[in-house]
């Protein structure tokens, strides 16, 4: 039986939220003026996020962490990991706020990742994802294609009961 679905079959809300990851090669430093327009994105659309309902957690590394660094093996990736109630609260954010202006616009600051550059997976409530399994998940998704392991807004697999 296929389980990809709709979320609307949750069995139970508070046992499973949705880990979301995607990731950016920039065009340029944060300092080059390239990359302007996303850097003064960057913090409104965080709050925005932070304030969002459904949103529950983002990876926030220190400032000495070079965990993405050594996980992407590239200084240009940028990487963001986040916990949502359920992928229609996250779709809500991503489409239905100022955020669809960044992401029409995002050939002015990124260049190709080669590869899947966004990933949804189910994780146990308790549970904060590290950049490792957020990379093995984008690397499941670009190997197999949507899995329930790994899969995308498009096709999309039901919260495990």
């Amino acid at each position: 039986m296929d389980r990809e679905t709709d979320d609307s079959q949750v069995a139970d809300a508070n046992t499973f939220v949705l880990a979301h990851c995607n990731v950016a090669r920039a065009k340029g430093s944060y300092e080059d003026p390239i990359m302007q327009g996303f850097v003064d994105r960057l913090d409104p659309l965080h709050e925005l996020a932070d304030n969002h309902p459904g949103f529950i957690w983002r990876y926030d590394p220190p400032d000495d962490d070079d965990t993405v660094l050594r996980v992407f093996g590239d200084d240009r990736v940028l990487f963001n990991l986040s916990l949502w109630e359920s992928v229609e609260t996250l779709g809500t954010y991503v489409y239905r706020t100022v955020h669809k202006e960044a992401i029409r616009k995002r050939d002015e600051w990124f260049v190709p990742f080669g590869g899947p550059s966004m990933v949804l997976w189910w994780v146990a409530a308790d549970h904060q994802p590290p950049v490792a399994e957020a990379k093995d998940r984008l690397d499941r998704l670009g190997r197999d294609g949507p899995t329930e392991h790994a899969f995308t807004f498009k096709h999309r697999f039901a919260r495990p009961s």
